[in-house]
C-alpha cells in the first residue's frame, strides 16, 4: 500500500505584486492564455526566486513583464490562498513607476481602471480581498 505525503502534494509560492496607482486608477494584467488561471486578471508581479528580497523580485518582475523602472514603498496587502494546484502567499506593495511607460511583453492585456470597474473584470482568486479594499478606499 502507498500513501503520499499530504505536505507535499502542493508547491507553495512566494508571488510579489504592484499596487501602481495613479490619477485614480490603478493597473491590472490579464494572465497569458498558455498559463495557470488563463485570462484571469491580476496585478502586475510574479514569484519570488531564491535568494531574491521581495523588493528585487517585483522591481524585476515589472521589468520583465512591462518593461518599467518601479518603486515599492510599503506593503499594501497579504494574504494566503490556497489552489487546485498550487498555495501562494501573496505579498501586494504600494508601487510608483519611475521610468516607463509601460508595455505589454507577456500578458494578453493590461489596463488602467477606476475601482469601480473591478466587477467588470474576472480576477485570479486570490485578489478577492483586496480588491473589496481598494473598492471601499479608492
Amino acid at each position: 500500500m502507498t500513501h503520499s505525503d499530504p505536505m507535499d502534494t502542493k508547491k507553495i509560492f512566494n508571488i510579489v505584486a504592484a499596487f501602481i496607482y495613479e490619477q485614480n486608477r490603478f493597473l491590472i494584467c490579464q494572465r497569458p492564455k498558455t498559463k495557470a488561471r488563463a485570462l484571469l486578471w491580476e496585478f502586475a508581479g510574479g514569484k519570488v526566486e531564491q535568494g531574491e528580497s521581495h523588493i528585487q523580485a517585483l522591481k524585476r518582475e515589472c521589468m520583465e513583464e512591462l518593461a518599467i523602472e518601479v518603486e515599492p514603498s510599503g506593503l499594501f496587502y497579504q494574504n494566503s490562498h490556497e489552489y487546485e494546484d498550487i498555495i501562494v502567499n501573496l505579498f501586494i506593495y504600494h508601487t510608483k513607476i519611475i521610468k516607463g511607460p509601460v508595455q505589454k511583453l507577456e500578458h494578453e492585456d493590461i489596463r488602467w481602471i477606476s475601482s469601480e470597474e473591478i466587477d467588470n473584470y474576472a480576477f485570479c482568486p486570490a485578489d478577492k480581498e483586496v480588491l473589496e479594499i481598494i473598492k471601499q478606499n479608492y
